[in-house]
């Protein structure tokens, strides 16, 4: 009984090992599929997912409305046909020299550390406020005030270097960028002021809209570049408040006007803080497509200022 035992034991360990074996040349298998068929599957994928928001096929022949021709970017990129600048410049450390190239350093936000190791993170000689960001990823931000939970930070820095984004909404310009981190000086008013991201959505080289967000994510009124609040939405139920004129708008836009040259469409995010202006990002592919404009005129009228062959 007592032979038996062990070797039935023995037995179970080995089914255990072999099917360990099995399980990773599976997940193996899987990864390698999924990279070799990542350009059709993911043409599959936008494909749905334009008609999921728009209740009609994407036409990719001869796109018009600025919908139809951000997903003709998308899947255009997908497929292999992306200029090596787009990668480079949606990689948020690598976008700091552009930056410093094209309006000055004084832009920039300033940078307190970046590295691929989150436990190489020195925060010990970090200031009480900062934020950290992956340079691979779009929407993920941690901000830490006063004492930082450093075993939790890690934990979510590691998980974010080790995911690819480009797998959530196949936005190509990701999926080449380097997993780092970078930790930014955290901005904030004197006065106390609420902090507004403007986003300016520039065309060939010329900035048409100004969305304005704030810390919490609960506003998106849209103005042109004289400050007209714009009947426009482009998400459903967005609260439109008549947040007031930047008083040095002049030199945001002519900023956003400087980065934005060479490119059919980019969005160019800018913070205002205590009257100076800082760069915060390059954004070539806003909410992974997830738009419909309210009303809809107004995606043929921003789809007409679209030179798509400056993608090229």
């Amino acid at each position: 009984m007592k032979w038996s035992i062990q070797t039935g034991g023995l037995m179970a360990l080995q089914a255990s090992s072999r099917n360990t074996q099995l399980h990773e040349l599976v997940q193996q298998y899987r990864k390698v599929k999924r990279r070799v068929m990542r350009r059709s599957e993911g043409e599959v994928f936008l494909r749905r997912r334009y008609f999921k928001i728009h209740g009609k096929p994407l036409n990719l022949s001869n796109p018009r409305t600025f919908t139809e021709k951000l997903f003709w970017r998308m899947v255009t990129w997908n497929r292999g046909d992306i200029p090596s600048r787009f990668t480079q410049l949606a990689d948020k450390y690598a976008v700091r020299q552009y930056v410093a190239n094209v309006v000055g350093e004084e832009y920039l936000v300033k940078l307190l550390w970046h590295g691929d190791d989150p436990r190489a993170i020195p925060f010990d000689a970090l200031p009480a406020k900062y934020v950290i960001k992956p340079t691979h990823a779009a929407g993920r931000v941690i901000i830490v005030k006063g004492q930082a939970d450093r075993e939790n930070i890690i934990r979510r820095l590691s998980e974010w270097l080790a995911d690819n984004y480009y797998w959530g909404g196949r936005e190509a310009q990701y999926y080449n960028i380097p997993p780092r981190i970078v930790i930014e000086e955290y901005l904030s008013n004197d006065d106390g002021a609420e902090l507004f991201d403007y986003k300016f959505c520039c065309f060939n080289g010329m900035p048409e809209q100004i969305i304005v967000r704030n810390e919490t994510h609960d506003i998106c009124p849209i103005f042109d570049t004289a400050w007209n609040l714009l009947d426009l939405e482009d998400e459903e139920g967005a609260v439109r408040p008549q947040v007031p004129k930047p008083a040095n708008l002049e030199e945001m836009t002519a900023l956003a006007a400087k980065l934005s040259v060479g490119f059919g469409f980019v969005r160019v995010d800018l913070y205002n803080v205590n009257g100076r202006v800082y760069f915060g990002e390059l954004t070539f592919t806003p909410a992974g497509g997830i738009l419909k404009y309210n009303p809809e005129c107004w995606d043929l009228m921003l789809g007409e200022k679209w030179n798509l062959s400056l993608d090229r």
